[in-house]
């Protein structure tokens, strides 16, 4: 579903002169499969997403999703994901259900399956008790959902998602879980990004470690572990930064 070789963004700033950011970056995420890509801040996880959002043109490398390259066929591959970055950027004014509606429409559903599609997701997320408040008025959590039913609503083959429980109370972010898992289970590829260690150990099929715009590694936790020598992924994790775990 995702092929990703060679990846690489350059950014020039006038300051700190040219910063590659993302640096010959190559994975595979296949169909019914959560892949974690892991790593500190400024790690050059965002940078990743974004690029095969189409959010960023990327300096060299190609990439595809269900099909289509990032770069000459920017518009199929946005029919195909569905992206939560880490500003959810709801309007305020609407209603978690009018916020759905409104991209039912956007996504060229018909009125039928746009309503089918808002009450299955609504209760998925165990939205419907604020479905109906504005958004000003919603919790942080209540945003994410809103922001992951987004995301999900036209039922894309593929989901990247960059750190949806970050900042969310346990009982938010369980429902957030159970939905990946839902996700995989219908044959889903999803890409997501973490900071939660027990959260990516607990959610995914195959983990990447990227690390000053380098990939450092790719593998289930089992093959982590023999390429470590460590048990947690916490420490796989440090391990594999250069620091003491």
């Amino acid at each position: 579903m995702i092929k990703v070789q060679g990846l690489s963004k350059e950014f020039s700033d006038p300051k700190r002169g040219t910063r590659l950011a993302v640096d010959g970056v190559s994975f595979e995420v296949r169909a019914g499969e959560v892949f974690g890509l892991l790593g500190p801040n400024g790690a050059g996880k965002t940078t990743t997403l974004r690029m095969l959002a189409t959010l960023l043109k990327p300096s060299a490398g190609s990439a595809t999703l269900n099909g289509f390259d990032i770069v000459r066929e920017p518009d199929k591959v946005r029919e195909q994901i569905g992206f939560l970055s880490g500003d959810m950027g709801l309007y305020g004014r609407l209603t978690p259900r009018e916020t759905l509606e409104f991209f039912s429409q956007l996504n060229g559903m018909d009125s039928r399956r746009g309503q089918q599609r808002i009450r299955e997701v609504l209760s998925l997320l165990d939205m419907n008790a604020f479905a109906d408040v504005r958004g000003d008025k919603l919790s942080t959590g209540m945003k994410q959902k809103t922001a992951i039913a987004r995301a999900i609503l036209h039922d894309p083959p593929v989901l990247i998602l960059d750190e949806p429980t970050s900042g969310l109370d346990v009982p938010t972010a369980r429902s957030i879980e159970a939905a990946v898992l839902d996700a995989k289970t219908t044959g889903k590829c999803v890409l997501y990004s973490t900071h939660v260690m027990e959260e990516a150990e607990y959610l995914c099929d195959r983990i990447g470690v990227i690390h000053d715009g380098k990939l450092k590694t790719t593998g289930t936790m089992e093959e982590l572990r023999q390429e470590t020598g460590k048990q947690r992924l916490r420490e796989i994790f440090l391990n594999l930064l250069g620091l003491a775990a």
